[in-house]
């Protein structure tokens, strides 16, 4: 059995998004969210340990701007992210949109 690393439930979700790591900019799809981090469905590539600055589309029509670190990868599939640079406020915004 695989141990989970996750200390936080994620929340199965559909959110537009928008990602940008050293490939440059690209869309997605977060298919699950925590406040420990989310999964990011995209066919591109990223490496591990990789810095990406997300965006998620808030349903009331703003933007969630997040930094995280690329904690694991399936081609084409997309990639695990750790959000570890959360501020106060960002924080804050992702308890609201995750409850």
């Amino acid at each position: 059995m695989t141990e989970n690393r996750r200390s936080d439930e994620r929340v199965p979700t559909n959110l537009q998004a928008k990602w940008e790591g050293l490939t440059g900019g690209h869309e997605a799809r977060i298919v699950d969210i925590s406040l420990g981090g989310c999964f990011v469905n995209t066919v591109r590539r990223v490496d591990m340990g990789e810095v990406i600055v997300l965006e998620i589309k808030l349903p009331t029509g703003g933007w969630l701007e997040l930094r995280g670190e690329v904690t694991s990868y399936q081609e084409r599939v997309g990639f695990g992210l750790l959000f570890s640079f959360l501020t106060d406020d960002e924080e804050y915004a992702l308890r609201e949109l995750i409850t």
